[in-house]
């Protein structure tokens, strides 16, 4: 299918949808300039994540505290970084009417920036802007744990009850959060149009869902800049950066009044 026709199909399909349940992974978020953890440079070529595991990092000190150390470097860029236009799209299908629910892999909270609505979003893998107590469960302000550490409290303790602080974020090896996971694959079975930005569906359950959209009767499209192993299920993909597709998809469909 030319690039065209397949910006043509793609907007048909979101032009008539009702139900749109979006998945949004990386690839959105490094146009913030967010670097993907997974990439060449990226935290996990300069950290061996096999040590960082979550029964490592409740069990040992010296994981907590190098957790902490990789979690103190990464949060200043994630806290920073704005939204670009893959991200105003998402917003523009909610005010339009269209989002059912927005999955996101991203820990960034660039789409609430952006304009969606907290009770349309599931962050699947957490956010690096949260602080949990593992313990007890307390929430911490996330900006205010980020002071102590630089002042010199290598893994902080608890306000409540002195347990183990972690960044609100599903670490290797640690149990996906099974409310959002749910509400997840409910979305994906009641769209009617399911459309992937910026993942490479490799990273599991959330690589699951367009199969489950597609099984519910959904179609697909798959806006990524590299081919995915789940594209023969879509009825379009496109490539190119997430916002610029985006953007002309929006605009395809006519639904580019709602960017706004």
């Amino acid at each position: 299918m030319r690039d065209d026709d397949a910006l043509e199909k793609a907007a048909s399909l979101l032009r008539r949808a009702e139900r749109v349940a979006v998945l949004t992974g990386a690839g959105v978020s490094t146009e913030s300039g967010i670097p993907d953890f997974r990439s060449p440079g990226g935290l996990w070529s300069r950290y061996d994540p096999s040590k960082l595991t979550f029964d490592k990092f409740v069990a040992s000190a010296d994981t907590r505290r190098l957790y902490w150390e990789i979690a103190t470097e990464s949060y200043p860029v994630l806290r920073d970084a704005e939204p670009n236009a893959a991200h105003r799209a998402v917003a523009a299908l909610e005010r339009c009417g269209k989002l059912l629910l927005l999955v996101t892999q991203n820990v960034d909270g660039l789409h609430q920036k952006a304009g969606t609505s907290d009770e349309k979003i599931i962050e699947i893998h957490g956010s690096s802007l949260r602080v949990t107590c593992i313990d007890c469960g307390a929430p911490h302000d996330r900006e205010e744990v980020h002071a102590r550490v630089l002042d010199g409290d290598v893994a902080p303790g608890c306000d409540h009850c002195g347990g183990r602080l972690k960044p609100a974020t599903v670490s290797f090896g640690q149990a996906m959060p099974e409310r959002e996971t749910l509400a997840a694959f409910q979305a994906a079975r009641s769209c009617d149009l399911m459309l992937v930005i910026g993942s490479s569906l490799v990273v599991y359950p959330a690589a699951g869902l367009p199969d489950e959209a597609v099984r519910g009767g959904a179609s697909l499209i798959i806006v990524n800049n590299e081919a995915t192993d789940k594209d023969h299920l879509a009825a379009a993909t496109l490539g190119g950066s997430a916002g610029e597709s985006m953007s002309l998809l929006l605009r395809r469909a006519g639904l580019d009044g709602a960017d706004g």
